[in-house]
């Protein structure tokens, strides 16, 4: 299975961050696999931001508000939409598969940055 981020590098203050994880070798609706983005801000650890199952999500306490995750089946990709972002946003963007069975992230992809500035 693989994973690709793709998306602006850079998005300006109150607006609204978008990313697109393509999905190869394996398909999207697969029972048992939560599709997730995840960051990491500069010199932070790894944030959960939110995940997709089967069309239901499931978003941070933290950025709910602001956070929207949906799919596109038939081309095998999920997205990732985060509303009013702030400098505090910039960090480096993953995508992830986490497993059901064993709620370990399996396959990542390689990662895009994304900064906040105007």
């Amino acid at each position: 299975v693989q994973l690709q981020e793709s998306g602006p590098g850079l998005v300006k203050p109150s607006q609204t961050l978008s990313l697109t994880c393509t999905v190869s070798g394996g398909s999207i609706t697969t029972s048992y696999y939560y599709w997730s983005w995840i960051r990491q801000p500069p010199g932070k650890g790894l944030e959960w931001t939110g995940a997709i199952y089967s069309g239901s999500t499931y978003y941070s306490p933290s950025l709910q508000s602001r956070t929207s995750i949906s799919r596109n089946t038939s081309n095998n990709q999920f997205a990732l939409q985060l509303s009013s972002v702030t400098p505090e946003d910039t960090a480096v963007y993953y995508c992830a598969r986490l497993a059901g069975s064993n709620w370990s992230f399996d396959y990542w992809g390689q990662g895009t940055q994304v900064t906040v500035s105007s």
